[in-house]
This record gives structure tokens, sequence and C-alpha cells, in this order.
């Protein structure tokens, strides 16, 4: 591991002012990730910026009905909020999905959406990696691809994105807020938040340079109170999902009236199902219904020999969640 520096800092424009001042810092949250990735050799900073302590904690109402999440909120202390639990609970369900109870405890909601992938090769430093070497190649395409990306992808990445908080947040237009040396006010929705992979995928987020986050805002939406997230994976233990579903319904009289729907596990960012939301809007709300939609948006996959099965997981878990969902609506 580098020789680095440390250094921790109590308010935001101390943690940007030491962003612009040396480009190789690093941002130190919980460091789930970032401490696993230096001790690869895959980063390696010539500081660290603790930002711990910055006061980000807090989870609060917006004025219109959302919330607004700090972006030093613990991911445990995001789970347990009553008001995630009751507005938005397939957010809760997701963050609980993740890792294991000890390090929800101490990583950060601004560290979970800007993780990186697990892949195998970008881990590994003796590998050829796009994200790690642009340039490089991606051995993963040939090679080990079991977990890999079915949409979105390109010959340059097949890379998955890890996070399971991520999914519901794309499912409920959540928007990214951020700080840089020119002053806050800086915002990205989450759908544009991160980049297509297309020819640069060390490219992964839409941040400016030496960009903070500082929160992450839910606007309002009724439809989130009936909610789901659904994760299948390898083991029962805490593992990254072979794929993901969050998803919301509302039906009245047997109709479709609003939904939101996003997969996880199955390209380089949480994956917005519009084309399934379209297909469903205003459309019977049954299994018929469900598969036809989940087939609108799979239409678009590309799985590579090892990964096929994912388009089959993906589609049986939008028809069982979406059941499932409109079975409690009609009670």
């Amino acid at each position: 591991m580098r020789e680095f520096g440390y250094q921790r800092v109590f308010d935001v424009s101390s943690a940007v002012a030491q962003l612009e001042a040396d480009p190789d810092a690093r941002l130190l949250g919980g460091g789930t990730n970032l401490v696993d990735l230096m001790k690869a050799g895959v980063e390696r900073p010539a500081r660290l910026v603790d930002v711990s302590r910055l006061p980000l904690g807090q989870i609060e109402a917006t004025e219109d009905g959302g919330l607004r999440i700090g972006a030093t909120v613990t991911n445990s202390d995001l789970a347990a909020h009553p008001e995630v639990r009751r507005r938005y609970p397939a957010l809760a369900q997701a963050v609980l999905a993740g890792a294991s109870g000890q390090l929800r405890n101490v990583a950060t909601v601004g560290g979970n959406l800007l993780q990186r992938t697990r892949c195998g090769y970008f881990s590994d430093v003796t590998q050829p990696c796009n994200k790690r070497v642009p340039g490089s190649g991606c051995p993963a395409v040939a090679g080990e691809h079991r977990n890999h990306a079915i949409l979105g992808a390109s010959e340059h990445c097949v890379a998955v994105h890890p996070s399971d908080m991520g999914v519901a947040l794309a499912a409920f237009d959540a928007v990214v807020s951020y700080e840089t040396a020119d002053g806050p006010g800086g915002e990205l929705p989450l759908a544009e938040f991160y980049t297509p992979v297309g020819e640069t995928p060390h490219l992964e987020t839409a941040l400016p340079s030496g960009a903070l986050i500082t929160g992450v805002t839910l606007p309002p939406a009724p439809v989130a109170a009936r909610s789901r997230y659904r994760k299948v994976r390898e083991r029962a233990s805490y593992a990254f999902a072979i794929g993901s579903v969050a998803a919301a319904l509302d039906v009245r009289d047997g109709v479709v009236r609003d939904v939101r729907l996003a997969f996880g596990a199955v390209a380089s960012r949480p994956w917005r199902a519009r084309e399934a939301e379209r297909s469903l809007t205003g459309a019977p709300a049954d299994a018929a219904t469900f598969a036809a939609a989940a087939d609108a948006e799979l239409a678009a996959a590309e799985p590579l020999p090892q990964n096929e099965y994912k388009v089959t997981l993906i589609h049986n878990l939008v028809v069982a969640v979406l059941t499932e969902l409109s079975e409690e609506a009609s009670r």
C-alpha cells in the first residue's frame, strides 16, 4: 500500500478545499470500499480526507413532502429511519439487503453511491481493465462474466454497479446534491449521475472534478409508500446481487395508475426500467401485463454466454414483485 497522508475535516468548505489542492486526495467516509481497494493496490491516494465528521448526518422532510438525506448518514440509520420506512419502504429494504450489519453501521450514503464495481478483473491489478487503466482492454468479455451486465454495456466494459441502495433511489427519482470550490448548489438527477459506459468506462459519474456529495433528495412520491425491493444472490448471507428489482405500484379498479421500476446488477449503473413503466401505465394489473412489460424492457438486453440466465431472472422477479404489490393493493 502506498504511504498516504490523512486529514480529518469538520466542514464542507474545508473538504472541498483539500480536494482542490490535491488531485490525488480521496474522500474517506466509512471506508468500506475505498480501504479494500487500497489494500488491493487499485486505489493509491496520496491523501485521505476524512469527511465522516461533516455536519451531513441528518434525514429531514422537505417542504413539498419529500426527504433529504445527508451524505454522511450511515446505511443503518437510513434503513431504520421511520419516515424512510413509511414513505419509501423499498429503500429501507434495499439498504438492509446490502452488506452486513457491521458494514452498514459505518458505510455512508455518499460512499454507497460512489462505490466501485466488484468485477474480479478490476480488483486484480495483474489483469488489464479499462476502468482501471483506460485502453488496456476488458478481459471479462471473453473471460469470466457470469455476474456481469446484460443492459447498457459495451465492448469496453461489462461490469455492473454493486449498489442495492442506488437501485431504490433510481426508482424514486432521487437527486444528488454536491458542492465544489465554486460553492454549493450543484445537483444531478440520479438518472444523469452515472454516465453510460461507451468508450470511457473509467468515467463513472458526471460529478465535476473536486466535487463533494452533500446529500440526496427524494421528491414526494405517494406511489413509493407501496413499494418493495427484491434481491437475488448466490448465497443468503451478505453477498452482492446477481439480479434485483425495486418496484412501486399504484393500482385502482384493477388498472395500473402509477408504477416505478428499477433493476440492479444488470448494468454499469442502477437501471431505471422506463420502457416497462410506459408499458404498465394504464394497463390491467395482471400477470400477463407484468410479463409483457418485463419483456419490453429486456428486449434491449445483450447477454454474454455465461449470463443469459439474468434475462429470465429479472423477468421472473418483475412479475413476482408486481404481482405481490398488486395483490396487496386489492386487499
